[in-house]
């Protein structure tokens, strides 16, 4: 399996315009794929949609869509969708997302997210296989089909931190994505969870997709504070927190710069020049990962979009891809 490395948009555009220069350079420099995440600002199949209709449709991934925002039909149709638009293969990724989410908008968090989730990714799985979907669950139900439309292929995702959650992904998902996991974590503790929810239901072990931090060395710039600002969201929330502890990360509450350097030292963040950042993603690439997804969110926050796209075309370039 070939490993490769992406870019997520390192910030939440609210026109197209604003993430075509991102479209552009993987269209032009090589990266496997263009990344967006949940965000309550825009709709992210939509600002992709409109990429394509620019002609800057490339291979795209959402990482992760939430599930207590969309049914799972209506998670399919738009995938398809903008497959169809697009004229590339993507990647769907779907989570439960953090349990105060889904209170705020199911009324309750799920009593079995791990069910929801395996719900979730049957109806949309069988949906886009072109199957007539019978489905009576706990959280989530369908009785039907998709008419078939010509689109190319769409692979389904599930966000995975946890162990219990990888065997779930092993056994429905094409992709598991993570998002803070050190290489070690993703080696000793996910991949052998996917392989045994694969071998439980008879299937392939889902490739692994991993959104790193980045944070480039450059002048006047102090990367753990760019770190910080990238993901202290991340870091604040309780299933991160958790996660990180996992994985022998020390979170401070207090300090995030201080869990940016702790993560930094664990390789699950990258920082220093194009060939640092290369040995780094060697790493996580040598642990069972076979995706990079470069997260710039810091740099964006705090230089700016530009700022991004020099250490995206430093990186590249220093490395010869």
């Amino acid at each position: 399996m070939s490993r490769s490395v992406s870019v997520l948009l390192p910030m939440v555009p609210t026109r197209a315009e604003h993430a075509a220069p991102f479209a552009a350079f993987v269209q032009w420099r090589g990266a496997r794929a263009l990344w967006n995440g949940q965000a309550l600002l825009n709709e992210q199949h939509q600002i992709f949609a409109q990429l394509s209709g620019m002609g800057l449709g490339v291979p795209f991934g959402i990482g992760v869509s939430l599930m207590p925002l969309r049914h799972p039909v209506q998670a399919a149709i738009e995938a398809r969708t903008l497959a169809a638009a697009s004229g590339h293969p993507i990647t769907a990724g779907f989570g439960p997302g953090a349990r105060a989410l889904q209170d705020m908008v199911l009324g309750a968090p799920y009593e079995s997210p791990l069910t929801a989730c395996r719900e979730y990714l049957d109806i949309v799985r069988g949906l886009l296989d072109g199957d007539e979907v019978d489905r009576r669950g706990t959280y989530f139900s369908y009785s039907g089909a998709l008419p078939p439309v010509p689109a190319p292929p769409v692979e389904v995702g599930l966000g995975v931190l946890r162990p219990g959650m990888a065997r779930i992904a092993g056994g429905t998902a094409d992709v598991a994505i993570t998002w803070l996991t050190p290489p070690a974590y993703v080696r000793d503790v996910i991949v052998p969870a996917l392989r045994e929810g694969a071998e439980a239901a008879g299937r392939p072990v889902p490739r692994v997709v991993s959104v790193v931090p980045m944070a480039a060395a450059a002048d006047g710039r102090d990367p753990l504070t760019v770190l910080a600002t990238g993901s202290s969201d991340h870091f604040a929330a309780p299933h991160y927190r958790d996660v990180l502890t996992r994985a022998g990360v020390r979170v401070d509450a207090e300090n995030p710069a201080a869990t940016a350097a702790s993560l930094l030292a664990a390789g699950g963040a990258l920082t220093g020049d194009a060939a640092d950042i290369a040995a780094g993603i060697a790493a996580h690439h040598a642990a069972g990962v076979d995706e990079v997804v470069l997260n710039n969110v810091g740099v964006g926050r705090l230089e700016g979009p530009r700022a991004v796209l020099r250490d995206l075309e430093a990186l590249f370039t220093g490395n010869g891809w």
